[in-house]
């Protein structure tokens, strides 16, 4: 009986080991899989994903989702495994998500700077696509700056000092012949409301001889009206393309999706090039578990893509907001769009 104790000890010492380190010790991986998807024509939390106010908004219908991918860190070895035995999530060393150069509060602000960017490039590119003139665009305001409280995020400026400025070398000279000091007097549109006049006491800059307006201004297309994006806690630029698609579909008559369940990721440009993203297999399983049969992909994400199970989803190539645009048109006329 005592032998048999002796053995039975012997044999469970190495499992209850192995259960202890298994959900005590942490391994430095991540895991990624599917995440949530948000369809773009509809609401969260209450309000509209892509808000636009101050023009007429076309109703819209079915789906254009944005997709995501998860990620869970702080694994210990027994979740890892399970991961790692599941073959749906993927391990990666965590030193590629999170650089061990960069805090963790970096590494987020980045992801968080990135999304925000990427909302003005969908702006900007849907915009463009429907032909909207472009003009002088402020893009931020120094907080400390002279012209806080009187320019705003999103207004263009039409003159400084009574001379139009056209584009952003026209405003750039203008500029550059001032001083600190010097007060100037700027014409401005702004969204939703009359046109105005600033007067703003220029300021200064180590590196700069010349006055500070404290703006960021590029050359981009403008609109009258509003356009606000309601999604937090996405972080990244890779849902440009799929923001890009819904203000279109807002602003023009007709569907996209012609009622399919359409999907899908990629970054965009102001000027509406579409670029790759990570974790693209991610994507199109969220895409097909959430309901969708069509798919929109990078199209420098193509070879990868079709290494996923694809079964029952079209991937659609686009690298370019116009080219998303024609494939799903094409699509909706029962033509062949060009495919991954």
């Amino acid at each position: 009986m005592n032998r048999r104790i002796a053995t039975l000890i012997v044999a469970l010492v190495p499992i209850i080991v192995f259960g202890v380190l298994a959900t005590t010790v942490t391994v430095p991986y991540v895991a990624l899989g599917p995440g949530p998807t948000f369809n773009t024509l509809g609401q969260v939390d209450g309000k509209e994903v892509v808000d636009i106010e101050g023009t007429e908004v076309k109703p819209t219908s079915g789906h254009l989702n944005m997709t995501t991918v998860s990620q869970m860190d702080g694994l210990t070895l027994g979740q890892a495994l399970i991961f790692w035995a599941s073959g749906r999530d993927q391990l990666i060393p965590r030193e590629l998500v999170y650089p061990p150069d960069k805090s963790r509060e970096e590494i987020d602000e980045a992801n968080t700077t990135d999304f925000r960017n990427s909302e003005d490039s969908a702006e900007y590119a849907a915009l463009s696509y429907l032909k909207y003139p472009m003009a002088i665009t402020v893009q931020s305001i120094d907080e400390k700056g002279p012209s806080k409280g009187k320019l705003q995020a999103g207004d263009a400026i039409d003159a400084v000092n009574n001379t139009p400025v056209a584009n952003l070398d026209e405003f750039s000279k203008i500029i550059q012949a001032t001083k600190p000091g010097e007060k100037v007097v700027v014409d401005y549109r702004r969204k939703n409301e009359p046109a105005g006049i600033a007067e703003v006491t220029l300021g200064s800059r180590p590196d700069r001889p010349h006055g500070v307006l404290g703006v960021n201004v590029l050359d981009a297309p403008w609109a009258p009206f509003s356009i606000d994006f309601h999604l937090a806690n996405i972080g990244g630029p890779s849902a440009g393309l799929m923001f890009s698609l819904a203000v279109v579909d807002k602003l023009t008559t007709g569907d996209l999706n012609d009622g399919k369940f359409v999907a899908g990721t990629g970054t965009i440009t102001g000027d509406g090039e579409v670029g790759p993203i990570g974790g693209i297999t991610h994507k199109i399983t969220a895409a097909k578990d959430a309901g969708a049969s069509v798919f929109l992909v990078p199209a420098d994400n193509c070879d990868e893509a079709t290494s996923a199970d694809e079964k029952g989803i079209e991937l659609i190539k686009v690298d370019t907001l116009t080219h998303a645009i024609d494939g799903l048109r094409t699509l909706s006329a029962g033509g062949e769009p060009p495919r991954c």
